[in-house]
């Protein structure tokens, strides 16, 4: 199975239908199709062994995924804001790969030595032209090569590439979505960027159910309100962060043509998702958790389950408002504590999944499953007696701000540069807009003065803004053991 597959089953059933783009300037579902096969054709005129993509979210992306399928080469969504260090070391480990890359990262794609095209020339290259059927590249003795290839950090700052094999896509479409349900007229708003598993799945799935996919490449509430009005969006994704925003808008925020919202990607807060559920009775809220390694979501909260719990008055029914929903039938969920044992209803142990969908690969490192083939998310959470599965804090120290998975290493590494400092832990805190807020927790270096404010500066220039600490906190010594490990469970009662 191949995510060709999913692009000619739409082409063959609704190949007139919009399936990509605003309605001044949408593709087809038979458009995209010649489209992703120029550009394979594209890729095979370079020689490219991939497909990077860093600029914004946008048309350009879907035809991009579906050339590299078509070629039989990896998509490789890289985040366009990452400092020149780092993007650069990512860039290095595709050499040969075609780019498109926009105008921000061009420098640092032709110092690798690679070619490029802008999101808009890669419009132009795919929108004309003979577009003659490809072949089906050959695929490997097992499941066949990676479809597409996304870096995620864990605790430490040096990304892993998740392999996402193209079974593990469409099964997670096969699975999740019926084919040509949506209407002519359905439209799905999303604002993620492409790095992002969110960005892919949507694609896919949004095409596989014949929805017309906008993409709106820059958040503002304001715009993604008039958006959504101006396109009569139908359904639409958000982060936590983003819904509270658009509920907190003071203009006008109705969407007629809402039916749906998913959210996804951080902790909602409690009082965000009842000021919606008041705000919109009429849409349907649905909470969807996944992580990269298992193709997207794996449990979902829908709009019954949302609206029976925010008018329930029973505590243990109005708790699963917080909850990430129920499994979804092809994915198996165990929660295992530390030694493997599976572990009752209700009590607090690893999430632990198996399934087609499920990767659970790393480029260099191979699939991490354990021998029943289960793949440890490193999130802790439990199963009540209802099946709702309840998503508590990672396992390791991941701080997820407003949907961004943040390793705190990677700031840590930054600010001990700065002679002041002598030791530094930086943690996440829980906060109601974001989900969480990076605070950092320094020691200051003998006979030196910290200065709060020139350290926040020192980590937005070496990274960006969102891994910025709100806070510096100045403290005489961090807890850690005898050999030296920080006990960064303690170091939250340090903050002042």
């Amino acid at each position: 199975m191949r995510l060709t597959m999913l692009l000619d089953l739409a082409a063959d059933g609704f190949g007139d239908r919009a399936v990509v783009g605003t309605s001044a300037a949408a593709i087809t579902a038979g458009e995209l199709r010649e489209r992703a096969r120029r550009g394979a054709r594209l890729l095979g005129e370079h020689g490219a062994g991939a497909l990077v993509y860093t600029a914004t979210n946008g048309s350009a992306f879907p035809v991009a995924l579906f050339a590299a399928a078509a070629a039989g080469v990896p998509l490789v969504p890289l985040n366009y804001r990452l400092g020149e260090e780092q993007l650069g070391g990512l860039l290095a480990r595709h050499p040969g790969a075609l780019v498109i890359a926009q105008p921000q990262t061009s420098g640092l794609v032709e110092k690798a030595g690679l070619a490029q095209l802008t999101p808009e020339a890669w419009l132009a290259e795919t929108g004309s032209g003979p577009a003659t059927e490809t072949a089906e590249p050959d695929a490997e003795p097992t499941n066949g090569g990676p479809a597409v290839i996304i870096y995620t950090s864990g605790t430490t700052s040096a990304p892993k590439g998740v392999l996402l094999r193209h079974h593990h896509l469409v099964s997670y479409v096969l699975g999740t979505v019926e084919f040509a349900t949506a209407s002519d007229d359905d439209a799905a708003l999303i604002c993620v960027p492409p790095y992002h598993i969110a960005a892919v799945a949507n694609v896919i799935s949004n095409l596989f159910a014949g929805r017309r996919t906008v993409i709106l490449d820059h958040f503002n509430a304001g715009d993604w309100l008039a958006t959504a009005r101006a396109e009569r969006v139908t359904n639409a994704l958000v982060v936590p962060t983003m819904l509270a925003r658009i509920v907190e808008h003071d203009g006008e925020g109705d969407v007629p043509t809402l039916r749906t919202l998913a959210y996804g990607g951080a902790p909602m807060p409690a009082r965000v998702i009842e000021r919606a559920l008041a705000r919109w009775p009429a849409v349907g809220f649905v909470n969807a958790y996944g992580l990269t390694e298992t193709s997207s979501t794996i449990a979902v909260l829908g709009p019954d389950e949302h609206r029976d719990a925010a008018a329930s008055t029973d505590p243990a029914v109005r708790a699963r408002l917080g909850s990430a929903g129920q499994v979804i039938p092809t994915v198996e969920v165990r929660i295992l504590d530390d030694k493997g044992s599976e572990l009752p209803a209700g009590t607090v142990g690893r999430i632990c999944v198996r399934g087609e969908q499920v990767s659970a690969e790393y480029d260099g490192a191979g699939v991490m499953l354990d021998d029943k083939g289960f793949f440890d998310t490193r999130d802790e959470g439990y199963l009540d007696a209802d099946g709702f599965l309840f998503i508590g804090g990672r396992v390791d120290d991941t701080i997820i701000r407003g949907g961004e998975n943040i390793a705190p290493a990677e700031i840590e590494s930054v600010l001990f540069e700065d002679p002041t400092v002598a030791d530094v832990a930086v943690i996440g805190v829980p906060d109601d807009e974001w989900g969480q807020r990076i605070e950092a927790v320094v020691v200051a270096a003998a006979g030196r003065v910290v200065d709060p404010d020139a350290l926040r500066e020192l980590v937005r220039g070496r990274l960006r803004g969102s891994k910025t600490p709100d806070r510096v906190h100045v403290v005489p010594e961090l807890p850690r053991t005898e050999t030296g490990k920080l006990i960064r469970r303690q170091v939250s009662a340090l903050l002042g």
